[in-house]
């Protein structure tokens, strides 16, 4: 089988910067504001690949392959979602950013859920892309799916892109069973972030597929931790929430990364849009 590298989604500037001995690579794409982007687990930076371009026509990107991802290495450092909420917030420190905007999609929404837990002041908006707040958020069918990755399922894994991605671009791809075997520990472990989601005081914006692995009551609550969702909004939306909730159409865990509607969904909020007039406006300024 023969494995090609994929492609750079746009130009960039790439580097790495190590945080707590580890290496990441990194790369900027575009101008502007910054906004900190964070991949999927057993994936890397181009699984943003069709939306970054999008994202990066008027921000600067900084797209971060996590510990032991893509062209970041895995090391002797056993990974921990807690050790990474760390090593982002060192790797920003060494890029010279004291504030970005974060968006992280599924291993990368609970990094940048972490980042902002413990290093709020490095964080001046949120997204988190099919991300839960706790374990028991997942339908109960997925745990045992879960439990399941280890090393022994390295071999069963060749024909997926997971493992076709990696072996394309780890500085060591041998150490793939490796990684399983510590992704698989990590999802074993039962966890719940109630009381660190509430804690959160920047704006926050939660987005889910309607066909997400994450149970709807489960978003629902996350959306409540954060104070949205318990009571109507007011004529002139004055009981409005300044975080936000996005359920989009015919998507899936599996494909909301890549979709053009993700990004329709987050830029407004990321761009901090003002609110949309109301009836009343629209009255007032036609006279009808």
């Amino acid at each position: 089988m023969t494995v090609q590298t994929p492609a750079a989604p746009t130009s960039a500037r790439t580097g790495h910067a190590e945080a707590n001995g580890i290496r990441y690579y990194y790369e900027i794409h575009g101008e502007g504001e910054p906004l900190l982007l964070l991949h999927g687990g057993l994936g890397s930076i181009h699984m943003f690949g069709p939306v970054l371009p999008a994202l990066a026509r008027g921000r600067q990107v900084i797209a971060v392959d996590l510990h032991g991802h893509g062209r970041t290495e895995l090391g002797s450092r056993a990974f921990s979602i807690h050790g990474l909420g760390d090593d982002l917030a060192r790797v920003l420190d060494v890029l010279g950013h004291d504030q970005v905007d974060v968006m992280g999609y599924s291993l990368g929404g609970s990094a940048a859920l972490r980042l902002a837990a413990q290093h709020p002041e490095k964080v001046r908006r949120l997204v988190v892309v099919s991300a839960g707040f706790a374990r028991d958020g997942f339908y109960a069918e997925m745990l045992p799916l879960q439990d399941g990755l280890s090393a022994a399922a390295a071999e069963h894994m060749r024909d997926t892109p997971m493992y076709q991605s990696y072996v394309a671009l780890a500085p060591n791809p041998d150490d793939f069973p490796r990684l399983l075997d510590q992704m698989g520990a990590y999802i074993r472990t039962p966890y719940n972030w109630a009381d660190d989601v509430r804690a959160l005081r920047m704006p926050v914006m939660l987005v889910f597929g309607d066909s997400d692995m994450y149970r709807p009551e489960h978003v629902v609550e996350m959306y409540q931790l954060l104070g949205g969702g318990l009571r109507d909004a007011g004529w002139m939306r004055e009981n409005l929430s300044p975080n936000r909730l996005a359920i989009l159409p015919n998507l899936t865990h599996y494909d909301i990364f890549t979709s053009p509607a993700l990004v329709s969904a987050v830029l407004p909020f990321l761009d901090g849009q003002a609110d949309p007039p109301s009836w009343a406006d629209q009255v007032a300024e036609r006279g009808y």
